[in-house]
């Protein structure tokens, strides 16, 4: 799952790692969390033969898919990430995966690891490439109307199993986009979902590296660079005993994010 990230990079960088023509100014955000605003990346229109413009243009839509078919949102749950595995056949996402490919631009994410036992304490971690300063996770965006005719754009962070590294803290992580792989993700045009599925999978183990970080960031009103501070790691903590003839059950605090 991915329910927290950042996007620190100068709007230079990102301009030219994204491969736009243009960007507004890019202020360092530090603790984006769902139903805020969230810049993407779509397929623009096609240039001019002979053309050297970029054809991607950004937006901000809602952290939060909504699909068109919803009629009340207050009926319908927030959706900040699909499930990669499922997405292409899943009611809520189907159409997005088909026609709505996005890119959303990150400097890392967060995660917590949840150890087992009753009253045990998250460790947060700050989740960052190894090497360079921006990536693109994979999304999906979908365009909601209301019955008075406003429109509202919304989107949701693709997620697929943890690689090697990032399992010990949880066991989904975002879809990464390679630079290489952009347009071919983006082409919603030539590219089917099913010819997109090698890119939904579990960046290379080595690519990340995850730095224990307090708890503040669990706070949307936190929202400073000191969020990003390290901190001492928590020792893992060995499972609850098990109560003869009975299994440790969950704290209700492990099945959910925050």
């Amino acid at each position: 799952m991915c329910g927290r990230f950042a996007l620190l990079a100068k709007r230079d960088l990102a301009r030219d790692y994204l491969d736009l023509a243009e960007l507004d100014d890019l202020p360092e955000r530090y603790n984006i969390a769902p139903t805020q605003p969230i810049l993407v990346v779509v397929a623009g229109e096609r240039q001019q033969p002979g053309s050297n413009l970029p054809e991607r243009r950004a937006m901000l839509v809602r952290w939060g898919f909504m699909p068109g078919w919803v009629k009340d949102p207050r009926d319908f749950p927030l959706l900040i990430n699909a499930r990669a595995e499922t997405a292409i056949g899943k009611a809520s996402f189907r159409a997005a995966m088909r026609h709505r490919r996005i890119l959303v631009p990150a400097s890392g994410f967060f995660e917590w690891r949840r150890p087992e036992g009753k009253g045990a304490k998250a460790q947060a971690y700050w989740i960052r490439p190894k090497k360079g300063e921006i990536l693109a996770f994979a999304g999906l965006m979908e365009t909601w109307s209301s019955a008075d005719g406003s429109e509202v754009d919304t989107g949701a962070i693709l997620t697929t199993a943890a690689n090697n590294d990032i399992a010990r803290i949880h066991d989904r992580m975002p879809v990464v986009i390679r630079r290489e792989d952009f347009s071919r993700w983006l082409d919603c045009k030539t590219q089917e979902p099913r010819d997109v599925t090698d890119l939904m999978t579990p960046i290379d183990d080595g690519f990340f590296e995850a730095i224990p970080v307090s708890d503040k960031v669990g706070k949307v009103a936190n929202m400073g660079p000191d969020i990003l501070e390290p901190v001492e790691e928590r020792a893992e903590e060995a499972p609850a005993e098990k109560k003869k003839g009975a299994e440790a059950r969950p704290s209700s605090d492990q099945l959910s994010l925050f």
